[in-house]
């Protein structure tokens, strides 16, 4: 009788987890945005992420091709820096340093590879372009994962310089 408790246990637990729906994400990460808080002189962005194979974000010891710091795959958010200029955006070219980051490796856990979450960088020491003559600003952003899927691009809220 004691084991047919364990029994009845067990088999109400693999019935149940089988019921549970796996999500599945496509392989290219997806991203949206949530937020851009500015401050006096940083700024926090933050989107909210999937990818169906859980390959988002890069080592520190990543940097053999094509994640040397000379090739094209040396950051994996790009935040594209516009000004609205004249009535139209403008992808600002006066950029010596753009707004590009290293996201660190995030490693799913369990059976499933896929990741959903939510990432932040902090922009400091400026988020933004001085002495340009133009105020109003914002951020087209994409990731791209460690196999070089490229996200969708999203577009930070408008902000003004301080």
């Amino acid at each position: 009788m004691k084991y047919t408790g364990y029994l009845l246990t067990a088999f109400s637990v693999a019935v149940l987890s089988s019921c549970l729906k796996v999500e599945e994400f496509p392989k290219e990460p997806t991203i949206t945005f949530k937020e851009l808080s500015t401050y006096a002189d940083s700024a926090r962005l933050t989107i909210v992420f999937t990818d169906g194979d859980g390959d988002i974000g890069l080592n520190e010891g990543d940097t053999l091709s094509p994640y040397n710091i000379e090739g094209d795959h040396y950051f994996n958010l790009y935040c594209d820096y516009y000004e609205k200029r004249e009535g139209e955006w403008v992808l600002a070219p006066e950029i010596v340093i753009p707004f590009y980051y290293r996201v660190p490796r995030v490693t799913p856990t369990g059976q499933n590879p896929s990741l959903n979450g939510e990432m932040s960088v902090i922009m400091t020491p400026l988020y933004y372009l001085p002495g340009t003559g133009y105020d109003t600003c914002r951020f087209e952003i994409r990731l791209v994962d460690r196999n070089l899927n490229q996200s969708n691009t999203v577009v930070s809220n408008v902000f003004v310089k301080p």
